[in-house]
C-alpha cells in the first residue's frame, strides 16, 4: 500500500484546478484566433458553440480522473493516520551498556560477544529495543562515571546496564571509590528515567578473603539501597567452575568466544524483566 500524505492532496486539488483552467483558456484562445476578423456571423456562432462543447468535454475528461484521485486520497488519509498512530505510540526501549573489555569484545571476532548476542536475542523474542554498546576496554568505574552524563543525554536510554568494577579491583583501587562511582552512576541513570541493571563481579582468591568479600558485596549493597536489578556474578558458570581455563582466552582474564553465550544467559533474565 502506498501512503499518500495529506498535504499532497491539497496540492493535487490545486493542480487539477489549474490544469482545467489552462485547458479552457487554450480552447478559448484557439476560438478567438479562428474567428478573429470573420464577418460571417453564422459561422462564428457555430464555431462558438462547437468550441464551447469541446472546452466542456476537455474539462470533464480532466475532472473525472483527478476527482477519483482526490477521493481516493481523502479516503486513504484516515487510514494513514490510523497506521501512523500505533507506530508513534510504540516507543522502543533503548538499552545502554556501559562496560569494560568484557562487553567490548576484547580479543574476539566482531559480532561474537555477548552484546551482539543480546541484540539477536531481542530480535528472536520480537522485543522492540535497540542496544547501544558504550563499553571501552580497560575502563574503570571512574571512567564510566565521567562518560555517563553525555551518554544519557545523547541516547536517552530506558535501561542502563552497568558492567564496571573489574579493572578497579585488578588495579587495587580503593573500594570506597569504586562503590561511590557505581552509586553515582546508578543514581544518575535513575534520575534520567532509566531502569538500572548492575552486573556484579568477583576477584580471584589471591586478592585476599576480606578484599574479595568487600568487593563482591558492594554491588549487592548498591542494588538494595537503590532498588535496582542485579546479576550477582556476571561470570557465574565461567570463572567459578573447576576447569575455568577452557572458558578464557590465553591471558586467562577475558572470556573466549564459547563463553559469550553463557554470559548472555546470566544477564538475559534480568534484562527481559526490565523491558516494557
Amino acid at each position: 500500500m502506498v501512503n499518500v500524505p495529506v498535504e499532497s492532496l491539497t496540492l493535487l486539488k490545486t493542480c487539477s484546478t489549474e490544469i482545467i483552467e489552462e485547458e479552457v483558456d487554450a480552447e478559448a484562445a484557439l476560438f478567438g484566433t479562428l474567428t478573429a476578423g470573420s464577418n460571417m456571423s453564422a459561422l462564428s456562432e457555430n464555431l462558438r458553440s462547437d468550441f464551447t462543447k469541446l472546452a466542456r468535454a476537455a474539462a470533464a475528461r480532466l475532472v473525472k480522473p483527478l476527482g477519483a484521485l482526490l477521493l481516493a486520497g481523502f479516503a486513504a488519509a484516515p487510514l494513514l493516520a490510523q497506521a501512523q498512530a500505533p507506530a508513534a505510540a510504540a516507543a522502543r526501549d533503548t538499552v545502554l551498556i556501559v562496560g569494560d573489555s568484557l562487553s567490548a569484545e576484547y580479543g574476539l571476532k566482531r559480532g561474537t560477544g555477548w552484546v551482539p548476542l543480546l541484540e539477536k536475542q531481542l530480535a528472536a523474542d520480537k522485543k522492540s529495543a535497540r542496544v547501544v554498546n558504550a563499553s571501552i576496554s580497560g575502563d574503570t568505574t571512574s571512567g564510566g562515571r565521567s562518560r555517563l552524563p553525555a551518554l544519557l543525554s545523547q541516547h536517552k536510554p530506558t535501561m542502563v546496564v552497568i558492567e564496571l568494577g573489574g579493572n578497579d579491583a585488578l588495579r587495587g583501587l580503593p573500594l570506597d571509590m569504586t562503590k561511590a562511582n557505581l552509586l553515582a552512576m546508578t543514581q544518575a541513570a535513575k534520575k534520567a528515567g532509566a531502569k538500572v541493571l548492575l552486573l556484579g563481579m568477583q576477584v580471584p582468591p589471591n586478592y585476599g578473603g576480606a578484599y574479595g568479600a568487600t568487593f563482591s558485596g558492594l554491588f549487592a549493597q548498591i542494588a538494595r539501597a537503590e532498588k535496582v536489578a542485579l546479576v550477582p556474578f556476571f561470570l557465574k558458570g565461567i570463572a567459578d567452575v573447576e576447569d575455568a581455563t577452557v572458558n578464557f582466552q590465553a591471558d586467562r582474564i577475558h572470556p573466549n568466544e564459547q563463553a559469550q553465550a553463557k554470559m548472555l544467559a546470566n544477564v538475559w533474565p534480568e534484562i527481559k524483566k526490565l523491558l516494557k
